[in-house]
């Protein structure tokens, strides 16, 4: 079956990125929906030089944003991107590929990531297999937020295709840090309004199991100095992921004796 597909993308000041992103997708996507969360750099300059439906929507949480995209979008079928992330080559030639013979519900591929610009190539990075093209009527984004994924109904049938997302993500450690920071703030959040408990053994040694995992086990060393400071920061992350969630219980603690 052949089918259109809809490129989909959310934005928040993404000036540096956009027009990689958007060059990739030229000749792949039938349409381009960006939804931003009003961009104060030149996001929406870019946008607009480009074929695309630009609309701006308040920022309500990562998965909800992504829902309340594919909504916009005219076609169901559905490619998704980050702005920080591009198509290769020979990804492009596989979703051209499928346009013409659509068989699955959905389509996987893996997401090659630039780091320092260093791409790195072990770790849980890669291959790190993300399902970004799909039937919108057979699922929807879950997951917890800033981590969201694509969830498919029961059933729903996945294909892999060949070739990368180029993913860009910081061109510098201390961007990763600074993201690390906000986001272990908002995972902690998204623990704490789920129940999770955390414990002294959890904030002490998943952190030390994380590094173990991603700089031996999945090879981190292979990608040198930058592979180390990958797997450093990953337990870096599960560190103040837990000691952030224990402090929110400790401070919801507090204010509810002082309301009594």
């Amino acid at each position: 079956m052949k089918v259109e597909i809809s490129a989909v993308i959310i934005t928040y000041n993404e000036e540096s990125n956009i027009k990689r992103c958007l060059d990739s997708l030229v000749g792949v996507a039938d349409e381009i929906v960006i939804v931003d969360s009003y961009s104060s750099d030149r996001t929406e300059e870019i946008c607009r030089s480009f074929d695309t439906v630009f609309l701006q929507h308040k920022f309500p949480g990562h998965i909800e944003q992504k829902n309340w995209a594919i909504l916009q979008a005219s076609s169901p079928y559905i490619l998704s991107l980050d702005a920080d992330e591009a198509l290769s080559f020979e990804l492009r030639e596989s979703i051209l590929s499928i346009k013409q013979d659509w068989t699955y519900d959905g389509y996987y591929f893996n997401r090659l990531t630039s780091y320092c610009g260093k791409w790195i190539r072990h770790t849980s990075w890669y291959p790190s297999r993300k399902l970004r093209l799909w039937d919108s009527r057979k699922g929807s984004w879950g997951g917890i937020n800033p981590h969201d994924r694509y969830i498919m109904n029961n059933g729903a049938r996945r294909r892999f295709l060949k070739g990368d997302i180029l993913h860009y993500s910081y061109y510098s450690v201390s961007d990763h840090l600074q993201q690390i920071n906000s986001f272990s703030s908002i995972m902690a959040r998204s623990y704490y309004e789920r129940g999770k408990r955390v414990n002294i053994f959890a904030i002490t040694f998943r952190p030390f199991f994380r590094f173990f995992m991603e700089f031996f086990f999945r090879r981190g060393f292979l990608d040198g100095y930058f592979g180390y400071i990958i797997s450093i920061n990953s337990a870096h992350a599960i560190f103040l992921r837990y000691a952030k969630l224990r402090s929110i219980y400790k401070e919801e603690k507090k204010l509810e004796k002082e309301t009594k």
